[in-house]
């Protein structure tokens, strides 16, 4: 009696069901699956952001297309776009972040405290910037600590620190707003670069930083390995605990970047900076394309979903319109940001 060997599949959720279907017996023409690629969806952003332009342009014209209005949309989009390319990494990773808002205003404060700014003065502000990023990763790895080794789901225990990191800032604040006494600091963070401003160059590094450790490391494609099928990854070696907090460090790195820029945007640190930016960087990585289960995304999209949604507050702004219209307008974005995201997973099991 011979024996037969039985090679277990290296996707168990894509069993071999023959031949792959052409293009007729699959249903879906090239544009379909342009549109499903990560190029396409790409492409649809830079449409949906055109077409958002081109609204501003013709409501509110010079006032919207001037370089200096653009130069502000950018600028205005920096500091949440820091926050979302940490934020990527974690949904990506198949986790979600709450706290990168509440951690953002408690580097702030603990930047500004006047003991740190006594042992700053005037020309070493870089001790204020070690110091606000230094909390933000202190607090990442916390969360990704208490997720992987205490098995606390990501939603709860990133809430607990959103919530505690608020506090803290308060009490450490008094809930008071500390000015920087940085003169070097501040202007710094105003300077312009090649007449870009520096809040601009911040974001664009962080961001091609971003896609380079997301598309040409080990650590990016474990991101992703371990997002698409975590128990897959654990079996296949990866550290998925240590890799875990790894990203979330990483996500409150962003925040301590992003702590740093909103007191030298504002020049001053407060318990009450970030409120909600969690829920805005959140928005713009699903619009951009990252999955919400985790196992893809894009920061090139990221990018494009945070410059959307700055755009359109702009367009808003521009022309005097409610904000609670503009909240909306947000809403119905994000659900139908993720209605596509559906419907191509879907598109995806089929194929």
């Amino acid at each position: 009696m011979s024996e037969q060997t039985i090679v277990p599949s290296a996707e168990p959720t894509a069993p071999v069901m023959g031949p792959a279907p052409t293009q007729e017996e699959d249903g879906r023409g090239w544009f379909s699956r342009l549109l499903s690629s990560g190029f396409g969806r790409n492409l649809g952003l830079v449409i949906a952001l055109g077409v958002l332009f081109a609204i501003g342009a013709v409501t509110a014209g010079d006032r919207f297309t001037n370089i200096e209005n653009v130069l502000t949309i950018i600028r205005f989009a920096s500091i949440i776009g820091v926050l979302s390319i940490g934020m990527t990494f974690v949904i990506i990773g198949g986790g979600i972040d709450l706290s990168v808002g509440s951690v953002m205003g408690l580097g702030s404060v603990v930047a500004t405290l006047s003991v740190v700014q006594t042992l700053a003065g005037q020309n070493l502000w870089i001790i204020m910037v070690v110091a606000a990023i230094a909390v933000g990763t202190i607090a990442g790895i916390i969360n990704g600590i208490v997720i992987s080794y205490g098995n606390v789901v990501a939603f709860m225990a990133t809430l607990a620190m959103l919530v505690g990191a608020r506090g803290l800032a308060e009490i450490l604040s008094n809930r008071t707003t500390q000015i920087v006494r940085s003169q070097s600091l501040i202007e710094f963070f105003r300077a312009n670069l090649l007449g870009v401003p520096v809040l601009i160059w911040i974001f664009v590094i962080v961001a091609v930083l971003g896609w380079i450790l997301l598309n040409r490391t080990t650590f990016g494609r474990r991101t992703v390995a371990i997002g698409g099928n975590r128990e897959a990854a654990r079996l296949a070696g990866l550290k998925v605990k240590r890799h875990t907090v790894y990203v979330y460090a990483l996500s409150g790195l962003t925040a301590g970047i992003a702590s740093v820029m909103i007191v030298g945007r504002t020049t001053a640190g407060t318990s009450t900076h970030g409120t909600l930016y969690e829920l805005d960087a959140i928005a713009a990585v699903v619009v951009g394309g990252t999955l919400l289960i985790g196992g893809r995304g894009t920061i090139v999209g990221t990018v494009f979903g945070v410059l959307i949604f700055a755009t359109l507050t702009n367009i808003f702004t521009q022309n005097n319109l409610n904000t609670s219209v503009q909240a909306l307008a947000k809403g119905v974005i994000i659900v139908l940001a993720v209605l596509l995201q559906q419907r191509f997973a879907a598109r995806t099991r089929r194929g």
